[in-house]
C-alpha cells in the first residue's frame, strides 16, 4: 500500500515531535553519563544498565566516549521505529 503525501506528512510531523532530541541526547551525555541517562532517554534501557555496571572497570569510560559518535545514529533509529509504526497504524 503506498501512502499519500498528506499520510506521508502526517509521519514527518509526528516523527518530528515524538522523536528524541538530539540537544538533549547531547545535554543528557554530558551532564548525567554516570546514570547513562542519554541511552534511557533513547529507549536502551538494557544497554544503559550494563553501561553504568561498567564503569567499575575501565571500560565504562571509553564506551561512554564512543556514544558521543553513536548518539545521531540511535536518534536515527527511534525516529524509524516512529515512523514505522505510524505507517502501520495508517495502513
Amino acid at each position: 500500500m503506498t501512502l499519500t503525501t498528506e499520510q506521508q506528512l502526517l509521519i514527518e510531523m509526528r516523527v518530528a515531535n515524538e522523536g528524541p532530541s538530539t540537544a538533549t541526547a547531547y545535554l543528557l551525555w554530558l551532564f548525567l553519563w554516570f546514570i547513562s541517562a542519554h541511552r534511557f532517554y533513547l529507549g536502551r534501557p538494557g544497554t544503559a544498565v550494563l553501561q553504568i555496571l561498567s564503569y567499575f572497570i575501565a571500560i565504562g569510560f571509553i564506551w561512554l566516549l564512543i556514544d558521543a559518535f553513536l548518539i545521531p545514529g540511535m536518534i536515527r533509529q527511534r525516529q524509524d521505529e516512529i515512523r514505522l509504526r505510524m505507517m502501520n497504524s495508517l495502513r
